[in-house]
């Protein structure tokens, strides 16, 4: 499946005088702020059961917040921002040792008087920048959440500007994204490049060790609880924090869930037919059109097997764009499944893509959307986002599977996605393939359960092509807390997908109000 830069694939108490004071104070100058309000909440409340004196000096450190790089000042917009760094130890083993800075973004809350803390956000990959969402996209979170919240955007260990993890350099990552030969080795080339650059840094980005950087976060910016939404990977990060530090929950939104709860067999089993659905509700749609001619023919039952011929036969027959490149029926894949994630609202932009390559062999559009995909620019440089993706889902498990447990594993992926499939089976079931990566946990899968935690509000969408349905009812269901939310509709997460859903989302953050059990939500 395609591009492990966008999502993951398996890739808003208290108001705070001082810390206003400062932030408006440093808003107001243009200058370095320090946000350390005077109310802040007894040190034993803020940090792990521990006498350790350098991981209480990191829980109590200053965060002095600071103009963005590259941000002048000038626009309304640009001015409300602020960015960050938050020392955390690289080995929680070790607090006194080496330490990292983690990248933040904050947005101050617009209605100072009524403000009830920080919001911190996660949009996925893993490996996707929280900085960039609030610096970009903080405008998406107008009205009630803005007006009460802090927005507070971070970038988790090995991802944007937080040691990023950078293993392929640009040209290799070419070949890696393009390959259709099944003897090259992608995951032994990419784990032993990762190693080579990055091996102190390995075995410390795990989920565990990133909810433990929230908890210092949470500490530094003088909170007693956490408020957390997060999307995709965000959800796992969200229940790790849970269930690391049940006490420390505040309201925590969990949307487009992940589940850790199964083999990674079996996830990657379950991933692929729910975007093979998604593939053939498309292609469908595009052979039913009225007054539009489909590249797919105008029968909707052989539409979807046109198109997965169309993107299969890029092995043997790729299309040269205008600029020299070549579309690979990988690069085609990875367009078409990426663009796909987002549901129906998408279609339009695909089929603008595949019109012309199909009809004309002009590929130009298609492999624009592979980029995209892949976090590649027009100058052929590539962001960090797909090794972080890599590095960080391989720290976590679940354990890939054994050879004995691989051969029925493909068989069944075969009879349940065998279009989206078919081009690289072990790609899809194993997205990464972390079968030769040098650091993992030895966690087994299980369910999280974070017993003592407040409240999750989990949400799930019925036919989401990315973290499918069932994974939002057994995170839920396996959490001691866990509340889901339904929303009836295609397409990853839903909070940008439904009103219903906003509300709901806005309601628990502000006020504390969970849906009713059983509550679904219509898509827009």
């Amino acid at each position: 499946m395609a591009p492990k830069t966008s999502r993951h694939r398996r890739s808003p108490r208290h108001a705070v005088p001082a810390l206003a004071a400062a932030l408006a104070l440093a808003l107001a100058g243009g200058c370095t702020g320090t946000a350390r309000p005077a109310d802040r909440p007894p040190l034993d409340e803020r940090v792990a059961a521990t006498a350790d004196p350098a991981l209480r000096a990191l829980y109590d450190q200053r965060i002095d917040w600071h103009r963005c790089p590259g941000d002048d000042g000038t626009g309304p917009d640009r001015a409300a921002v602020r960015c960050a760094a938050l020392r955390v130890p690289l080995d929680y083993a070790d607090p006194g040792g080496r330490t990292l800075d983690v990248a933040l973004a904050m947005v101050p809350a617009a209605d100072r008087e009524r403000r009830l803390g920080a919001l911190l956000l996660n949009p996925g990959g893993p490996g996707n920048s929280g900085v960039e969402t609030v610096r970009w996209g903080w405008k998406g979170y107008q009205g009630p959440l803005h007006d009460r919240y802090d927005l507070v955007g971070f970038d988790p260990r090995g991802a944007g500007d937080t040691t990023p993890v950078h293993c392929l350099d640009d040209r290799t990552r070419d070949q890696w994204n393009a390959t259709d030969d099944p003897a090259h080795d992608r995951a032994r080339i990419l784990a032993e490049a990762c190693r080579t650059r990055h091996a102190e840094l390995l075995p410390h980005l795990g989920t565990r060790d990133t909810a433990r950087d929230l908890d210092v976060l949470r500490g530094a910016l003088g909170e007693r609880r956490l408020d957390f939404l997060g999307y995709s990977y965000g959800t796992h990060l969200g229940a790790r924090y849970a269930e690391e530090f049940p006490e420390r929950t505040g309201r925590l939104v969990l949307d487009g869930a992940v589940d850790h709860s199964a083999p990674a067999a079996r996830l990657g089993i379950e991933q692929a037919a729910a975007a093979e659905a998604g593939l053939r509700a498309f292609a469908a749609a595009c052979a039913t059109e009225d007054g539009t001619a489909c590249p797919l023919g105008a029968d909707p039952a052989t539409a979807p097997q046109l198109l997965a011929c169309f993107l299969d036969g890029l092995r043997d027959r790729p299309l040269r764009t205008a600029d020299g490149r070549t579309l690979t029926a990988a690069l085609g894949w990875d367009a078409a499944l990426n663009v796909l994630a987002d549901g129906h609202r998408s279609w339009p932009r695909l089929r603008a893509a595949l019109d012309p390559a199909v009809t004309r062999g002009a590929a130009d559009g298609l492999l624009a959307l592979a980029d995209g995909a892949a976090g590649r620019g027009e100058d052929g440089r590539y962001r960090t986002a797909a090794d972080a993706y890599a590095a960080i889902s391989c720290a976590d498990g679940p354990p890939p599977p054994t050879e004995a447990e691989l051969r029925p594993a493909l068989a069944e992926l075969a009879a349940r996605a065998p279009l989206t499939s078919g081009h690289d089976p072990v790609g899809t079931l194993l997205d990464p393939d972390c079968r030769p990566w040098p650091f993992r946990t030895p966690e087994p899968a299980r369910p999280v359960r974070a017993p003592g935690s407040a409240p999750l509000l989990v949400i799930g969408s019925t036919s989401d092509p990315v973290t499918p349905y069932a994974w939002a009812q057994r995170l839920a269901g396996g959490l001691e807390h866990g509340v889901l939310l339904t929303r009836d509709g295609d397409g990853h997460t839903g909070f940008d997908k439904s009103g219903c859903v906003r509300d709901a989302v806005i309601a628990y953050l502000v006020d504390g109000r969970l849906p009713a059990a059983g509550t679904h939500c219509p898509s827009d």
